[in-house]
């Protein structure tokens, strides 16, 4: 009977454990996904951290990335709600419609066809460090630019099928970890002349099919590895960051009213430069 106790204790333990990480995942997941630091690379890091990783947990840090995007669902359900019922009948929800089916299209052909070599390959802390230093640099000469210049694009209603395929071939960017597929579209747009309130919204409005569609994508490639026993990890990942994910979307909306995205692209740099630190002199061993 003592054994059994024992043995009962040790799992359960175990169990808290697991769950409390997924919550941190969760989280993580949440406060980084819409804002332009890389929602993917930081999963990485804090997976390595946390001793967190392996081939179950890739498909779970993709997974849980629909909780952020039910947050992003609620905070714009009237404008969604709009644009659904306005399929058949309204040229504006029609024209809307088509930009995010263009705009989704290059990520979702080219992450189909090399999803699975840029996992073997570059997702591990030195390159997501570097992309962390090379997009940080990018956002800073965008901003610049885009302090001597007058966005042409100042509505989203008023992008054309050719501005929202070119963001979508920005977006294509993100398959590299710790690009941020929000720092593509939103950064991408601004130097594509929309300004820096259109380049967000669409950003958001975005990663709805393109979140979903990886999310249902994983789920299928992974269906033979995958068990019922996960749905409770799963759960709690998700949860957090559908929760974390709001707050982060209502918090970015107001922030980029009267700021710019230099602060992102500083914390990416330094970010960047203390892991490659880390990797370098071994002071901390990060995980495949």
């Amino acid at each position: 009977m003592a054994l059994t106790l024992t043995h009962y204790s040790f799992n359960l333990t175990m169990d808290t454990l697991f769950a409390l990480k997924a919550l941190i995942m969760g989280i993580v997941e949440g406060l980084t996904e819409f804002l332009p630091i890389s929602s993917t690379g930081h999963l990485i890091l804090a997976g390595s951290l946390l001793n967190f990783t392996g081939e179950k947990i890739k498909v779970f840090e993709i997974v849980i990335q629909a909780g952020a995007i039910f947050a992003v669902c609620w905070e714009y359900r009237q404008r969604i709600l709009d644009v659904l019922c306005g399929l058949f009948s309204n040229l504006k929800s029609q024209k809307f419609a088509i930009n995010l089916i263009a705009a989704f299209l290059p990520a979702a052909v080219l992450g189909v066809l090399f999803s699975s070599k840029i996992k073997a390959v570059l997702f591990s802390a030195v390159p997501v460090a570097s992309a962390f230093i090379l997009g940080g640099l990018i956002i800073l000469w965008v901003e610049r630019r885009q302090l001597n210049s007058t966005p042409r694009v100042t509505s989203v209603d008023d992008m054309t099928i050719a501005d929202a395929l070119k963001v979508g071939f920005m977006q294509s960017l993100a398959l590299i970890p710790g690009t941020s597929r929000s720092g593509a579209t939103i950064i991408g747009s601004m130097w594509l002349g929309m300004s820096r309130q259109v380049a967000t919204e669409f950003s958001f409005f975005l990663a709805i099919p393109t979140l979903l569609g990886a999310t249902v994508y994983s789920l299928y490639k992974a269906r033979d590895l995958l068990s019922a026993s996960d749905i409770p990890l799963f759960s709690i990942g998700t949860l957090a960051a559908f929760v974390s994910g709001f707050f982060c979307v209502r918090w970015l909306l107001r922030y980029i009213s009267t700021h710019n995205f230099n602060a992102f692209a500083w914390y990416r740099i330094v970010f960047g430069i203390i892991i490659l630190l880390t990797a370098y002199s071994g002071t901390v061993v990060w995980a495949d």
